[in-house]
């Protein structure tokens, strides 16, 4: 088997999603992190068009963008399918990776803005995730993830929601994931973070709270 390796950054959503998607797998991997700062040769190379980590190198190919890597993945791996096998259940998946990719940018901006633009922010990111909670739901409520009985692609993409989010809701002091209004969300939350592969790699809270708050005052500081 190729070498695998990750280049990520530590408290980044992007590079857990990629870290999980290769546990669940199965898939021994060499993990490199990386400089926050870092914004050098390999990026620039690898990923010029957004400029950030993840960066996956499969022997000699090189994938970048968490989600384009987790399919890459998925893909060449097929043990343990983070999509479904149907061809509509497929298109379903893709459709809610689509938009946690086009939607879920409001939870960054609600982090490192202030005044109007982050109220806007706040009021997308409750729109979003009252989307999620009334219609990514459908069928039987017992089921723990969105795939089903296990993890899947959906859960990856919507991971910013457990961990991070209640994170940036304490540095910002809005409380957004009320259990009277999104009953279904705080459900899979708990599940998700009780898997026991995401249990062992998710980062630190205390010291993530300090990372992710000290970042925001320096952005605000700067903007």
């Amino acid at each position: 088997m190729e070498e695998v390796k990750l280049h990520g950054t530590s408290y980044n959503l992007f590079t857990y999603r990629v870290i999980w998607a290769l546990k669940l797998k199965g898939i021994p991997f060499e993990y490199i992190e990386e400089e926050h700062t870092n914004k050098g040769s390999l990026i620039m190379k690898y990923n010029p068009a957004f400029k950030r980590f993840p960066i996956l190198f499969h022997g000699e190919k090189v994938i970048s963008e968490s989600m384009v890597i987790i399919e890459y993945i998925e893909d060449t791996w097929p043990q343990n399918p983070l999509l479904p096998i149907d061809p509509l259940d497929r298109s379903i998946a893709r459709f809610w990776v689509k938009f946690a990719g086009d939607k879920g940018a409001c939870i960054g901006t609600m982090y490192y803005t202030s005044g109007g633009k982050q109220e806007k922010a706040i009021k997308e990111t409750k729109e979003m995730l009252k989307i999620i909670e009334e219609q990514a739901f459908i069928g039987d409520q017992e089921i723990n993830f969105f795939g089903g009985e296990k993890i899947g692609i959906v859960d990856l993409a919507f991971g910013i929601i457990p961990h991070w989010l209640e994170i940036i809701e304490d540095i910002i002091g809005v409380k957004l994931l009320e259990p009277n209004l999104f009953p279904n969300l705080l459900n899979w939350v708990q599940k998700f973070k009780e898997e026991q592969i995401i249990k062992e790699n998710l980062p630190n809270y205390d010291e993530m709270f300090v990372f992710l708050k000290n970042q925001r005052e320096m952005i605000l500081s700067s903007s």
